[in-house]
């Protein structure tokens, strides 16, 4: 049987050794959203000889699992797996399947998985020097707001450093008095799990960018790596009455993220239109489609 152990921020060094170097963009991989996202997701992982198995809790389908990152087959993974699920009820479920993982589940398993998509959960992923450079007609507008907002306002742009965070706390709080989210379930998860990186700012090596007019917060922004080419922003907040200023916080962050990331996962939208719409807007270089697949015969092989 698998042992299972909960994420904690002392796991973070191994846990990123196997993900890093990997291939895969999906954003819930970022070890900062896999620790601070715990008190939801359960997250928790295993290492089985140089593999190792990340595991999440879904809301109500129960356990659900990322392939095996690392050397080795990951064939055997799965069958114990799905012996693991079937012993509680369950069905095994993998989680965050690409179609490239799908191509290869349908080689080794044929017509053993149900696919289901969802669309809610794809990741938007951008050029970063898209977004850095908003060059070309498909950026015009994005360009006009920027322009605009550097030439209306004397802001700074800064590193976000734990000196900024009560401050950025007191603005988050003030921006979902000021869209009454304050009884909105997602926005208080929201708002556990950034403090939670607030919390542990160092340690999960968060790096972002706060700015400021005349003294006062109106933007930030921050994230961390997913891969060694993709950089996860995992928090993006500003102040909707200044022109500009969700554009500005977008552009400066792309332009201070370093140069090894090529790209930028700006995340899901949750399936809120608004939401959708502005990060459409930005024009994606991909978005990544996640596929739940659930094995279709509950009895493994004892």
């Amino acid at each position: 049987m698998i042992e299972f152990k909960s994420i904690t921020i002392g796991d973070k060094e191994l846990i990123t050794s196997y993900t890093l170097p990997s291939q895969e963009q999906d954003c819930d991989l970022a070890f900062a959203n896999l620790y601070s996202w715990q008190f939801m997701t359960d997250s928790a992982y295993a290492l089985v000889g140089n593999q190792l198995v990340i595991r999440l809790n879904h809301p109500t389908e129960g356990h659900e699992y990322f392939l095996p990152f690392g050397s080795g087959n990951p064939e055997t993974i799965i069958e114990e797996l799905e012996r693991m699920a079937n012993r509680v009820g369950e069905r095994l479920c993998l989680r965050g399947v690409t179609p490239e993982i799908q191509y290869i589940l349908e080689q080794k398993y044929p017509s053993e998985f149900d696919y289901t998509e969802e669309r809610d959960l794809f990741d938007y992923i951008y050029n970063r020097r898209d977004l850095m450079e908003l060059h070309g007609k498909n950026y015009q507008p994005k360009r006009n707001h920027v322009n605009k907002f550097h030439k209306t306002y004397a802001f700074t742009c800064s590193p976000l450093t734990p000196e900024h965070i009560p401050a950025c706390l007191a603005f988050e709080a003030d921006w979902c008095k000021r869209h009454s989210f304050n009884e909105c379930d997602m926005i208080r998860n929201e708002r556990r799990a950034l403090t939670t990186a607030f919390r542990h700012w160092e340690e999960l090596s968060l790096s972002g960018i706060v700015i400021h007019i005349d003294g006062q917060i109106v933007a930030f922004t921050f994230g961390s790596p997913i891969n060694r080419n993709t950089f996860g922003v995992h928090y993006e907040k500003a102040n909707i009455a200044i022109d500009g200023s969700y554009a500005a916080v977008n552009q400066l962050f792309a332009s201070q993220i370093p140069e090894q990331y090529e790209f930028i996962n700006r995340e899901e939208d949750l399936g809120i239109s608004g939401l959708r719409q502005a990060k459409l807007s930005y024009h994606p270089t991909l978005l990544l489609p996640k596929t739940r697949a659930v094995k279709k015969n509950k009895t493994a092989i004892l």
